[in-house]
Parts: C-alpha cells; sequence; structure tokens
C-alpha cells in the first residue's frame, strides 16, 4: 500500500485536510532536514496550528533504523512531561466544576498531608497550586519502591515518608511528586481512575485517538523508538523506556506517563488556543485557563534555563498551573515567541508551546533520550523559527 495513504487515518483528525495533502509551511523541511543530517537523529514530526487550522504537518526520517520503519504523522511518541498540562487540564476542569480549587490544601482531599512538616519543622500545608507549580518542596520519594507501585494511591505514602526539600514557596524546583499527588487528587474528586478521567473527559471528546497511558496493540506497533548515540561506536543505539511508564499494571503518571502523535497534541493545544474550546465544545471556563496561562510564581526564577550555559534565563519565565510560562522572549528558542506563550518539554526531546499573541501552536516530536536539555535544543529553536517566519509570510 502506497505510504500516503497508510497516513489517512491521522490526517481524518484533523480539520481542513485531505488526505495525501498536509500543509507544509516553507522552510521547515529544510532546518529539520538539516537538524536530522548535524544530529543523527532518526526522523521527527511537526505540527503546527492556528485557532481553526492545521497549517503544518510533516513526518521525517525514520521511527525505526533497525527495521527502516518509515516516520508517519500518526507515529506514536513518549510525550514525558508534555503528560503535565493534561493533568493541569484535569484539575481545573474540576474546579470549574466546584469540585475542589487550587488554593486548597492538598490535606482537604489526601488528609495524610495534614501531618506533613517542612524542614523547619513547621505544618506544610500545602496547595493544589504549589504542587502544580514546583513550589511545594514535596519530597520525591524512594526510586525503587515507586517503580513497585501500582496505582497513584500507592505513591502517596512514599512522598510523605520522604523528607521535604524546602520551605514552601521559597523557590521553584522542578518536582515529580507533586504532579502525581495532583493526578491522586483527581481520582478522589472525581470518582473514577486518572486514566480513565483522562480519557473520557479529554482525550475522547478531543478526538485524540491515539493518545494513551498504555499503548497496545495497534499502537504500540506505530510507537517511535528512541536513540542515543553510543560512546563506543559512535553510532544510534536504542533506549527502552523507563520500566514504569507504559505498561498496565504501573500507575497512570500524571507526570509524564502519556503517548501521544503529533496531531493528537496538536489538537489539545488548539483547545488552548482557543481559549478552552474547540469545535463548540467547552473544557475550561476563561478563568480556568487564565490561571493555567498566568504566572503563579511571583519573582521565583524557573525554568530549565536558568545555568550560567543557557544564559541565566530564570527571570525569563514563570510557571502557571501546569505550564511554563514565557514572560520575556530571549535569543535562542524564545526569539521567535511573543511574551504569554505557554507549554512544556519532554524528557525524550518532544516540545509544545502556544502562542496566543500570534495564534498558533507549535508541536515536535523527537525521541532522543540523553540528548540534553530539551528546552534549549536546536532542533527545538530551528523549527520554531522557521515555522514563525513562515507564519509572518501568510495572508
Amino acid at each position: 500500500m502506497p505510504l500516503k495513504h497508510r497516513l489517512c487515518p491521522a490526517l481524518l483528525l484533523l480539520p481542513m485536510i485531505a488526505c495525501g495533502a498536509a500543509p507544509k509551511l516553507p522552510g521547515v523541511s529544510a532546518a529539520m532536514q538539516s537538524d536530522l543530517a548535524a544530529n543523527d537523529r532518526s526522523g521527527s514530526v511537526t505540527v503546527v496550528v492556528t485557532k481553526d487550522k492545521v497549517v503544518h504537518l510533516e513526518a521525517m526520517g525514520l521511527a525505526d533504523l533497525a527495521a527502516k520503519t518509515p516516520m508517519r504523522p500518526d507515529s506514536v511518541f513518549w510525550i514525558a512531561s508534555m503528560t503535565k498540562p493534561v493533568t493541569a487540564v484535569a484539575i481545573l476542569m474540576l474546579q470549574d466544576e466546584g469540585k475542589l480549587n487550587v488554593a486548597d490544601p492538598i490535606a482537604k482531599h489526601i488528609p495524610a498531608f495534614a501531618d506533613l512538616k517542612t524542614p523547619s519543622g513547621q505544618p506544610a500545608n500545602l496547595t493544589i497550586a504549589q504542587a502544580l507549580t514546583h513550589t511545594s518542596g514535596l519530597g520525591e520519594g524512594d526510586t525503587a519502591a515507586i517503580r513497585q507501585a501500582h496505582t497513584l494511591a500507592e505513591l502517596v505514602p512514599l512522598f510523605l515518608a520522604a523528607p521535604m526539600q524546602y520551605e514552601p514557596g521559597a523557590k521553584w524546583q522542578y518536582t515529580q511528586s507533586g504532579i502525581n499527588v495532583a493526578a491522586r487528587i483527581v481520582e478522589i474528586a472525581s470518582g473514577q481512575s486518572f486514566d480513565a478521567f483522562v480519557q473520557t473527559r479529554i482525550l475522547n471528546p478531543l478526538g485524540m485517538k491515539d493518545t494513551t497511558f498504555y499503548p497496545e496493540g495497534e499502537r504500540a506497533a506505530r510507537l517511535v523508538v528512541g536513540y542515543k548515540k553510543s560512546q563506543a561506536t559512535g553510532e544510534p543505539e536504542a533506549v527502552r523506556l523507563p520500566a514504569s511508564f507504559g505498561v498496565r499494571g504501573h500507575p497512570p503518571l500524571g507526570n509524564g506517563g502519556l503517548y501521544s502523535t503529533g496531531p493528537d497534541y496538536a489538537r489539545f493545544c488548539q483547545m488552548l488556543l482557543n481559549g478552552g474550546e474547540l469545535n463548540g465544545k467547552r473544557y475550561l471556563s476563561p478563568g480556568a485557563l487564565k490561571l493555567m496561562m498566568t504566572v503563579q510564581t511571583g519573582e521565583l526564577p524557573t525554568g530549565f534555563l536558568q545555568s550560567a550555559e543557557y544564559g541565566q534565563r530564570g527571570t525569563n519565565y514563570g510557571w502557571g498551573i501546569g505550564t511554563c510560562i514565557l514572560r520575556a522572549p530571549h535569543p535562542g528558542v524564545a526569539a521567535m515567541l511573543s511574551p504569554g506563550t505557554f507549554g512544556h518539554g519532554g524528557a525524550w526531546g518532544t516540545q509544545a508551546w502556544i502562542d496566543p499573541v500570534r495564534g498558533a501552536a507549535y508541536v515536535l516530536m523527537v525521541q532522543r533520550p540523553n540528548a540534553g536539555n530539551a528546552d534549549a535544543s536546536d532542533v527545538r529553536r530551528a523549527f520554531q523559527q522557521a515555522a514563525a517566519d513562515a507564519l509572518k509570510e501568510q495572508p
């Protein structure tokens, strides 16, 4: 079967695109080809959406080097921490329904948190917002024990048993445990397992047919293999995903458990770009979306570009509910973005950034474990710059 016909199922999820006729922004292909050649990447999927249409969709390279499997628009990627904004949307949906508030003490929903003490011995009184903005100071728990857990409920005592890392609100420090506590609160407030809530309230209504915590069957066959460069040979070698992700019997982790495709995640971004609604269905109230895309961390330096290596850009960023927010553009990966752009990256190189001022969202799907800081990657910069330049030329 010709490749263009095998791609049709993914394209059917995208408005205004006929099978075999995916739009491409000029310059993006050349930028991605150059990056593939320079960095020995296996392949990529890039998507750019506006509020009402897909303006770019391209799959490039291979999903599996050994099998020589072509990358497809509906190739499935582990999106890791790009799960966090989905967790935030789940929490904010429940706030819209009056079942919780991000200002709530976590102890209101998980009573065991009432006994948690800060490093100075004071009651911690952690809030849901602190958990979702990485300002809680919550301990991460024993890694080996976490890998043995079967449910989100089993993770909570492990987090509480770990010493707190700092006084709540004293600083920003990327913390996985807080996001998984938020996912557990979704279960308690909704009466559903976290994966069931995400599936029925977010993925299914948005038409994100290939997004899941547990890729199985035909979706598993479309998984993209992650590669790192061998130190011994210089050749790419396959890397296995962490065992706690993607396997039934392990918790649906709110910090990084989802697998998705470029077109699927672009629809999620498009909903946020449209003010919390898509195709006539509202997912978040304007007030809830404002919490997500407005800095909640005051003047604290935040984000992954704080070191001298990345230009000490901590004050260029703040954190909303579950998302990183660009306060002030800077050279490199943020040069083409507007103030107020928000989004998140993933550990294996995936990126998604929503620019409400320009009315566009940029989604990059790659699988490059151990490739350094994905937020500062050359491929992210090259893709976003080429796409932004092309959008400027459009009528």
